[in-house]
């Protein structure tokens, strides 16, 4: 009964682990960036403790050189595998494993990144192809989402995910980089002269489709000529003549 009671009195006096313990050991197994509100609500602590110490441990890491470093991106904390490791962990990795981007697919994201919230057809007409097939893969990828509609056409519009930060490494789309020192001159006005363009095939859509129903309504009035033509006719005049 004594041997009992010390062994209580033991687990009870043994300390838990540490606040920076139970953080690495959670952000060890997420698979996409967790936020300090959560990362408080799990371990019960101040959300200003939580976030001063993981500011502390990604500072250590830093000073370490260790092999990885805690990153806050896309509104959360993550570990990474250190960029000049980048080489090592490329040669571990099987070849072909992981499917790059096309060039098409890469364009098409970039515009999409720097033009959201924005519909398929004007994402088309700033890179001057049809984009649906890219546009539809980047979706299935988890880079790009629907965002709502646009009031005057109705056509579905997108915009870039948190996944897309994550891969990117980014916090916000505030830290894309700016395009005009990579830009020629008057290349926005081009565009979005160019973004006009699937509003004005539209409307010429809509004229043509008129088009069937004025034939439609010529032959019916080509037709009734016709029945007043015969009814107008006698066989007799024939045979006197």
């Amino acid at each position: 009964m004594l041997n009992d009671n010390a062994a209580v009195t033991a687990s009870e006096s043994e300390p838990g682990p540490s606040l920076e313990a139970c953080l690495e050991a959670i952000l060890l197994v997420v698979d996409e960036p967790v936020a300090e509100v959560v990362l408080a609500q799990v371990l019960e602590r101040p959300r200003d403790e939580v976030a001063h110490a993981l500011r502390d441990l990604a500072a250590s890491y830093d000073e370490q050189r260790r092999g990885y470093d805690l990153r806050q991106v896309a509104g959360g904390w993550r570990f990474y595998t250190r960029e000049e490791c980048a080489p090592v962990v490329e040669r571990f990795v099987r070849d072909g494993q992981e499917v790059r981007l096309t060039q098409a697919a890469l364009e098409t994201l970039a515009v999409v990144a720097y033009r959201q919230p924005v519909s398929r057809s004007r994402v088309s007409a700033v890179r001057g192809v049809n984009c649906d097939a890219v546009m539809r893969t980047l979706t299935l990828r988890g880079l790009v989402e629907e965002a709502g509609t646009e009031h005057e056409t109705g056509a579905i519009l997108y915009r870039t995910t948190g996944y897309f930060l994550e891969r990117l490494g980014l916090a916000s789309l505030d830290e894309l980089p700016e395009l005009a020192p990579f830009l020629p001159d008057h290349i926005e006005d081009a565009a979005d002269q160019a973004g006009e363009a699937p509003d004005q095939v539209e409307a010429a859509a809509d004229q043509a489709g008129e088009a069937p129903d004025q034939v439609e309504a010529a032959a019916d009035q080509a037709g009734e000529a016709s029945e007043q033509t015969e009814e107008a006719w006698d066989p007799r005049d024939d045979q006197g003549s």
